[in-house]
């Protein structure tokens, strides 16, 4: 089981601005409540053999994000074969647009990677 202790300190020490709380979901998930009502899930796989992640970012209340989401994720999914980075990926805003991905193997630079993103996407519109 993944100790999702160290991210969720991270998250709120070092990202205040934007994170509201953090909740740790039946030792599954790391959920991260974003000033907007929007939210970040972190996952990682119990399985340590196939280490699968995701980082996904959505809103369940409609707002900035409105049916939108971003996730880096490495779950080898044979659709998404041919992105360079395969079997890591990013969902740039719809399930279909996906692109190279370069988060880091790293669970903490990989979290503040995606809350850098997260970041820079809410300056953009203003919150």
């Amino acid at each position: 089981m993944y100790d999702y202790r160290r991210l969720k300190r991270i998250a709120e020490v070092e990202f205040p601005d934007i994170v509201v709380a953090t909740e740790i979901i039946r030792q599954r998930k790391l959920r991260i409540i974003i000033i907007d009502s929007s939210y970040v899930d972190i996952f990682y796989s119990p399985d340590s053999t196939n280490r699968h992640f995701a980082y996904h970012w959505e809103s369940a209340f409609g707002g900035f994000l409105d049916g939108t989401f971003y996730r880096h994720d490495n779950i080898p999914d044979g659709n998404w074969k041919n992105v360079a980075s395969f079997p890591k990926h990013f969902h740039n805003g719809q399930y279909e647009n996906v692109q190279e991905s370069n988060i880091s193997d790293d669970t903490a630079e990989a979290l503040r990677y995606f809350l850098i993103f997260v970041r820079k996407k809410l300056e953009e519109i203003g919150k």
